[in-house]
């Protein structure tokens, strides 16, 4: 039997279809959790996901609604336990604002309102993010310099902290995605940055690694042929057919449904 994870559908949350269909076809098994369900009936999965969305329309800041969730809180309890987390977009916004990123003393970090010159607000695009040395279970088998095409939207997306703690999480191996050029070499501005990240994070995960707030959208690139062909690089090439993922293959994106795979069936 397939590993269970949870797909949280938060109020405002309008992601999770094709959350959890990046979830099958990694060879996992999806249910779509409502945030009427009883929180307690978490426990039973075996990993759980926060996809993106505008949860609470986010009033106050995006993520602050929710993270008060007292679904988040059981959520909280089963990361410490082990349970591998991700959130994603908005789901990322959750995580940091409940504290469970980058974890271990409250809300240490922010996901502030995009830079970028001469324009504000929200931005889509595809981007380039490049795997680090890390622990994140997200990343597993991943090689360190391997650069993922995947497709960013968001308006607060700028992961921030007070002087010197997103280089400290850095040098721990926390921040195992960050904003990478079309040669391999980490972001340094826009466009390649899409946002100013400090550090070019695109994600930020907890110490033991279990835990992880992206940024980008994995689940919109589990096809090769979802790709844009402007950015796609080594995934532009031909591939296989794989029915569990397109016509054209798999696509970069399901590279991290896939390492959550690997790492739950060895736990």
């Amino acid at each position: 039997m397939s590993a269970s994870v949870a797909v949280i559908q938060l109020p405002g949350v309008n992601c999770e279809r094709e959350t959890a269909a990046a979830i099958e076809a990694a060879g996992l098994s999806a249910t779509v959790f409502a945030g009427t369900r009883a929180p307690e009936d978490l426990r039973g999965f075996d990993a759980f996901v926060i996809p993106g969305g505008f949860s609470y329309q986010d009033r106050v800041r995006a993520g602050a609604l929710a993270a008060k969730h007292p679904i988040v809180g059981v959520l909280a309890e089963e990361a410490d336990r082990g349970k591998p987390v991700l959130g994603i977009c908005n789901g990322a916004q959750v995580l940091v604002e409940a504290g469970l990123v980058p974890g271990g003393a409250g809300v240490e970090l922010a996901l502030a309102r995009n830079r970028m010159p001469a324009r504000d607000g929200y931005y889509t695009r595809w981007i380039r993010v490049r795997v680090e040395e890390t622990p994140c279970v997200f990343a597993r088998g991943l090689e360190p310099g391997l650069v993922i095409p995947l497709p960013m939207a968001h308006g607060e997306g700028r992961f921030v902290g007070a002087t010197g703690r997103m280089e400290a999480l850095e040098a721990a191996g926390q921040i195992p995605f960050r904003y990478a050029r079309s040669d391999g070499r980490v972001a340094t501005e826009f466009p390649d940055d899409p946002n100013g990240s400090e550090r070019a994070a695109a994600g930020v995960c907890n110490a033991r690694g279990n835990v992880l707030a992206l940024m980008p959208h994995p689940e919109r690139a589990i096809a090769r042929d979802a790709v844009a062909r402007s950015i796609a690089g080594a995934w532009s090439a031909p591939a296989p057919c794989d029915l569990d993922a397109g016509a054209g293959g798999p696509g970069p994106g399901l590279l991290l449904f896939r390492a959550l795979r690997e790492h739950l069936e060895d736990a």
